[in-house]
């Protein structure tokens, strides 16, 4: 990961550590970041040297979000994310069925204006972006705190045992069952000896 990957990772998920202080799960917090992302870019793909007609109605483009602060940008984004589910096509697909999860509106706001604003998201290598959300995917698996692993029960290393996730029970451990089965059951090729 390069040095510019790392440091929006770092930036990324230190802001994901406040917004866990109120409650907001990594998984929460991966969406709604996703959300706004596809807003931003939405709105820089309309900007110089691109010039792309919008696909995000007007009153619910970035700039909508970027002009309020308080109560009305999270009453605004609510809005947003409740008018743009109901679009037709690939834009209504993104955002169906798609809720606010983040109740304070100044951690909102310094969300949308601090961390998202402040990059040019579509000057970005693929590659940028592309760590940025793997280097999210690793902090979480490391973190302890809401990032564990779903392992086997039974897993023989004892660094993972009582680390399973919430909920587990017996219908669990039929997938594993099975493909103990199919591998048991598989033709076995034989390479010839040379």
């Amino acid at each position: 990961m390069s040095n510019g990957s790392a440091g929006i990772v770092q930036k990324l998920w230190n802001y994901c550590n406040i917004l866990r202080d109120d409650g907001l799960s990594y998984g929460d917090y991966v969406e709604q970041l996703t959300y706004l992302l596809f807003l931003k870019m939405a709105h820089e793909q309309t900007q110089p040297p691109l010039n792309r007609p919008t696909i995000v109605p007007e009153d619910y483009n970035w700039p909508s979000l970027l002009e309020l602060d308080g109560d009305a940008l999270e009453i605004h984004y609510r809005k947003t994310l409740e008018n743009l589910g109901k679009q037709g096509g690939m834009l209504g697909t993104i955002f169906r069925k798609a809720q606010n999860k983040i109740q304070d509106p100044a951690k909102l706001r310094r969300l949308v204006a601090d961390l998202i604003d402040r990059e040019q998201w579509m000057t970005l290598d693929a590659d940028v972006k592309g760590d940025a959300y793997e280097g999210l995917l690793e902090k979480n698996a490391e973190d302890v705190k809401t990032g564990r692993p779903i392992l086997h029960p039974a897993c023989p290393d004892p660094r993972h045992r009582g680390r399973d996730a919430p909920g587990t029970d017996a219908n669990d451990f039929r997938p594993r069952l099975r493909d103990r089965r199919l591998l048991a059951n598989r033709p076995r090729i034989h390479q010839p000896s040379l």
